[in-house]
């Protein structure tokens, strides 16, 4: 040992300044691209401000934003676990980024770690004809006819999970129930009968539940991949996932060969994909892409991870908001009241669904006074001139801000008013550009209408079914990721029913 220590020892003085070095030339390499860009003059080395965001991404980002708006350019920059990001506060920089996702600009990545927890394959990171082409065949999903399927199947979901809360209520009175849970077990098993209902077993059902939650856990840990950490096992839960979800598509592709009515999203996929698959089958041709069932596995994983997180953060905030705006839940009431009644054990209609304008704009509001994924990041696949004076670096991580964007142009943004979005004021329309909860550009998200449905639904049969109290208490209502934004209590309400009984819903 003492040998080993006199042959080291003059090495020492050689390693520390290797050790030295690098961390200057690190420091040097973030100024030299940070420029004259508000942002940390120095950063820790390597790790650079990874902890604070990880311990309070919610501050770190308001951080980020109160930079990027008093310097007045609109953007702001910062150090994370050995990345460059670029944090956009600014609509229209947003909109720039948004509209060049290609190969030789900005590639989506949907999470700073994202291809490693969802591969390199993943609908998310697709570019040009590929994607084009992926995005057609998906387009059956999300018809009237289809919307319409869902709607049956989302109502008697909502119903179900209502009656659930309420009773979990009861027998915890005078004690509050903890709603993000709660919410986010009804969007699971929302997500579950819409994309792939007939498919999945009880038994498997709980096992995915399990996995999602799992996942759910690793994408807020930073992506150390070694074995027992929060981030392998979640990406082993993805493997795991994808292979239940791919075993549901061969199932559909069964049942659509047999041209039997399509009762959830990967049957109405599957109508022409089978027809498609057949007729390469009889010209002697290979499959056609996007169709094995490993490839449809992932993409139905990803619209799992589009629907569920972010419906979880706009129901809990609906009920937040709703519950701090009580003159918005009367009208509410009224209005599904005159469209609606619980009593008629009907399901709510297309058409009524259509007709309860008020409460969609409510939806809206919710959705944009506090939009799900806050920050929607991309990575700069080559230097990307941002503005006249001021180039991205490539491999930079950038950030457009579709939270930031939603507080920029409309009339008195900080104040939730459904009434921005009726047919008298329409500031949808007006501040179209302002409103990135979807996304914009070639990535928007297709299932938008599906989303907003759900929220309408929820919104309606929540208000009209159910009488509710929020248990307000000092900071209950600051933003908290879950991933998506939460109240940082859960959401913490006492719930009780409303109507003389609850209605009787079932498929026609």
């Amino acid at each position: 040992m003492n040998s080993l220590l006199a042959f080291l020892s003059p090495l020492l003085p050689f390693a520390a300044s290797l050790v030295f070095l690098l961390l200057f030339l690190e420091q040097i390499s973030y100024l030299k691209k940070k420029r004259s860009v508000p942002g940390p003059p120095l950063v820790l080395p390597f790790v650079g401000n990874a902890i604070p965001l990880v311990r309070n991404p919610a501050r770190f980002w308001e951080i980020q934003a109160s930079l990027a708006k008093s310097s007045g350019v609109g953007f702001s920059v910062n150090y994370i676990a050995g990345n460059f990001i670029v944090f956009i506060r600014d609509t229209e920089l947003s909109h720039k980024i948004f509209a060049n996702v290609r190969s030789d600009a900005m590639n989506l990545v949907g999470h700073p770690f994202g291809k490693k927890l969802f591969g390199e394959d993943n609908l998310i990171y697709m570019l040009g004809q590929k994607h084009k082409d992926l995005r057609r065949r998906i387009a059956p999903n999300f018809t009237p006819k289809a919307l319409s399927t869902y709607t049956a199947l989302q109502q008697i979901i909502i119903l179900k999970h209502l009656k659930l809360w309420e009773q979990k209520s009861s027998e915890s009175s005078p004690k509050p129930i903890p709603l993000r849970y709660f919410a986010r077990d009804l969007n699971l098993e929302t997500s579950q009968m819409v994309f792939v209902g007939p498919y999945l077993a009880e038994k498997v059902r709980e096992k995915f539940r399990v996995d999602y939650n799992i996942f759910n856990v690793g994408l807020m840990k930073l992506p150390i991949d070694l074995p027992g950490t929060g981030f392998r096992n979640a990406k082993l839960a993805v493997d795991r996932l994808v292979e239940v979800l791919a075993d549901c598509a061969e199932k559909s592709k069964r049942k659509m060969k047999k041209e039997e009515e399509p009762t959830c999203l990967i049957d109405f996929w599957m109508q022409d994909t089978v027809k498609e698959l057949e007729a390469a089958a009889a010209a002697g041709e290979p499959e056609p892409v996007h169709t094995s069932n490993f490839e449809l596995g992932l993409y139905l994983f990803d619209f799992l991870f589009a629907a569920q997180d972010a419906s979880t953060s706009s129901l809990l905030w609906a009920v937040s908001l709703l519950d701090s705006h009580p003159e918005v839940v009367d009208k509410v009431r009224e209005e599904v009241k005159s469209i609606w009644s619980p009593e008629s054990d009907t399901l709510i209609s297309s058409e009524q669904l259509s007709e309860m304008k008020y409460t969609q704009a409510v939806a809206r509001e919710v959705v944009r006074y506090r939009a799900p994924a806050t920050v929607v990041p991309h990575v700069a696949a080559a230097e990307f001139p941002l503005t006249d004076s001021y180039t991205i670096p490539k491999g930079a991580i950038v950030f457009p801000s579709a939270y930031e964007s939603s507080f920029q142009g409309f009339v008195e943004p900080e104040r939730f008013d459904p009434e921005r979005f009726s047919e008298e004021r329409q500031e949808d329309r007006i501040f179209k550009r302002n409103f990135l909860a979807f996304g914009a550009g070639s990535h928007q998200c297709v299932g938008q209408r599906y989303a907003l449905n759900q929220l309408v639904l929820f919104i309606a049969m929540f208000c009209t079914l159910l009488d509710f109290k929020r248990h307000i208490s000092d900071g209950c209502d600051e933003i908290a990721f879950n991933p998506t934004i939460c109240p940082k209590d859960d959401c913490m309400v006492s719930i009780s029913r409303r109507c003389p009984r609850f209605p009787n819903l079932s498929l026609q």
